[in-house]
């Protein structure tokens, strides 16, 4: 259907509205991802007071998100697997409600794992005996929590909608390659490969940032420092 207004001929109807919509959100696709690694920088930054932490996580981050839109485009649109009767398009959306939901995930996890290992490492322990003692202490939240969504996004499979299954499996896929992969993998070797590096945070960013203290640690030097012996009362 064609609507014309003076000189201007627009076009009308459901598919130029899909069209549009389309257009709109792979437009604003680049400007989201933006945000939400720069949102994920700072504030892991301001955290765990520490570059190379927000750095990797992001990165994993990153590495989740590629996986789940390749896992999806070849198991919906190039039909692999024979999971669908025939091949189907990829909804506009898709990316973005993936990028949000897998973000909070992946933040949630990594905050777990590298807690542990950060609040290890300010009370005294050597950066590879933080390493296992934080893991060791957070992998079955962290598995825990994996296995609950994958299950929860994983029912949405057995629904007849392509849409909805696409979404559910974007997701499971998603979970279980950031939780198991990236998080339970690839984060303590990186941070058993980086060592004390991995706690550098440059002096002039100490200054200017919040010292939130989620370990602790500050807590605990007052204690130690207010804190005064017991005096032995002498005998005479």
């Amino acid at each position: 259907m064609h609507a014309q207004t003076g000189s201007t001929i627009g076009v009308t109807g459901q598919t130029a509205i899909n069209i549009d919509v389309s257009q709109k959100l792979s437009d604003a696709l680049p400007t989201y991802l933006l945000v939400i690694v720069g949102l994920s920088l700072i504030l892991l930054a301001i955290v765990f007071r520490s570059i190379l932490v927000p750095l990797k996580a992001t990165a994993g981050f990153l590495l989740t998100v590629a996986a789940s839109i390749g896992a999806v485009v070849m198991v919906f649109q190039w039909n692999w697997f024979g999971l669908l009767s025939h091949g189907a398009p990829i909804i506009s959306f898709l990316p973005i409600l993936m990028t949000g939901i897998l973000f909070g995930l992946a933040m949630d996890y990594e905050v777990f794992l590298v807690s542990g290992m950060r609040e290890s490492f300010v009370h005294g322990d050597e950066p590879r005996e933080a390493v296992v003692d934080g893991f060791g202490h957070s992998a079955r939240v962290v598995t825990a929590a994996a296995l609950i969504m994958t299950a929860v996004f994983f029912g949405f499979m057995f629904s007849p909608d392509t849409v909805i299954k696409s979404m559910g499996f974007a997701l499971a896929f998603g979970v279980l390659v950031d939780a198991f992969v990236i998080r339970m993998t690839l984060v303590p070797a990186l941070m058993t490969l980086f060592g004390r590096a991995a706690w550098w945070f440059p002096r002039v960013l100490d200054r200017i940032t919040p010292n939130v203290d989620v370990e602790g640690e500050t807590l605990a030097q007052h204690i130690a420092q207010t804190e005064q012996p017991e005096r032995v009362p002498s005998r005479v």
